[in-house]
């Protein structure tokens, strides 16, 4: 699939999840721009010849420094973004082809699968509090200042 497929698909699945999730609709649009948002830099990041889960540890990152950049832009919760945001990154398909091969009894590709998606959904986490961590220490520090 081309670029502007991909990113227009995963704008769609962002402001999609946002909906199902009782996001206000005025804010359906930021959402999916924070998922294509992501999804570009990861799809860009793994072209580069980055490993995927360091691209979905920085995409996830940059979902939420844009989510932060938004709760204040929009006066919404952080939450209203990033977890819209952070759809696209989510390893679904990884999962499901882990549990496919543990069915088929396959368990050595299930347990590579399993690793990965496990490893990629742990990026997630680290980029999310790794952005939060670094947005407190700025505050922290600004505060200081003053």
């Amino acid at each position: 699939m081309d670029m502007p497929a991909q990113l227009v698909t995963s704008f769609i699945a962002s402001a999609a999840f946002g909906l199902i999730f009782n996001v206000p609709r005025t804010a359906l649009p930021q959402c999916g721009a924070v998922g294509m948002l992501g999804w570009l830099v990861y799809m860009m990041a793994t072209e580069l010849g980055m490993d995927e889960i360091p691209a979905t540890l920085i995409a996830a990152f940059l979902v939420s420094v844009v989510s932060q950049l938004f709760s204040k832009l929009y006066k919404m919760p952080m939450i209203v973004f990033s977890v819209s945001g952070i759809i696209p990154l989510v390893p679904g398909g990884i999962a499901y082809d882990a549990m496919r091969n543990v069915v088929e009894n396959q368990y050595d590709a299930a347990v590579q699968l399993s690793a990965k998606a496990f490893m990629i959904s742990g990026a997630i986490a680290i980029g999310l509090v790794f952005s939060e961590v670094i947005g407190q220490m700025i505050k922290k520090s600004e505060r200081r200042r003053q």
